[in-house]
């Protein structure tokens, strides 16, 4: 594994403790433009995570108003109501995204799909870049606010779903990650910059609890505004 790659994910716990662990739980406050533009403004305003450490899946609850809740995995997406039956259903749900750009609205099954990504990908760097298949190069450094960041350019092999094949992050000097860059497949290949912050320490595993992601330009700065997405985490549990 690269030399940096090794650094950031001992510097978050190491990965002998985190392979103690299968599940995440917290508690999710999101806000920002993308889910009124996909139609889902505030339904997953205040919601519940439950995500797999390592296998991916991830379950939002409630996903609706009535209670409903979300089941994420790569190659099916199955939304229950609240005594557990399924009441919609998506397989091959990646495919669904063909031709979609930023604009495209969203059915239900489409967001539980981006949700479950999402937050599998959150919870599960840096650790993931210790799977089989994913390659990691450490690339120039970046400077933003008076800080210099190392960065490590970052390729997913096809059977782990996520943002995007190549994603970057950017690393402070004790190895936290600050920034995490991707583009938004699903969505046109919309560039973000994901500002990650305000770290807590759980059963040993360094999280951020604060997550800003804002519009990247071409130069790879970022964009004040609009705010993209917005995540705040609270009660997060691992077992």
């Amino acid at each position: 594994m690269n030399d940096l790659a090794q650094t950031i994910i001992d510097s978050h716990g190491g990965l002998d403790l985190w392979r103690r662990f299968g599940k995440a739980t917290a508690h999710l406050t999101q806000g920002g433009a993308l889910w009124s533009l996909k139609g889902h403004a505030g339904q997953l305003d205040e919601v519940d995570l439950t995500v797999g450490l390592g296998e991916q899946w991830a379950s939002h609850s409630p996903f609706s108003a009535d209670g409903k809740v979300s089941h994420f995995k790569p190659n099916l997406v199955t939304v229950t109501d609240s005594a557990g039956k399924v009441v919609e259903k998506l397989d091959d749900p990646r495919a669904s995204f063909a031709g979609h750009t930023l604009e495209t609205p969203w059915t239900d099954p489409q967001l539980a799909y981006f949700a479950g990504i999402a937050m599998w990908t959150y919870f599960n760097m840096p650790f993931v870049l210790a799977a089989p298949g994913v390659e990691s190069t450490e690339i120039e450094t970046w400077t933003e606010n008076g800080e210099t960041w190392r960065r490590l350019r970052v390729m997913f092999p096809s059977n782990i779903a996520t943002h995007s094949t190549v994603q970057t992050l950017y690393v402070d000097a004790s190895g936290l990650i600050k920034r995490h860059d991707y583009d938004v497949e699903i969505a046109g290949n919309t560039p973000g910059a994901h500002y990650i912050s305000e770290y807590t320490e759980v059963e040993g595993i360094k999280f951020p609890t604060r997550r800003r992601i804002f519009p990247r330009q071409p130069d790879g700065n970022s964009l004040a505004e609009p705010l993209v997405v917005s995540i705040d985490l609270s009660s997060i549990r691992l077992s």
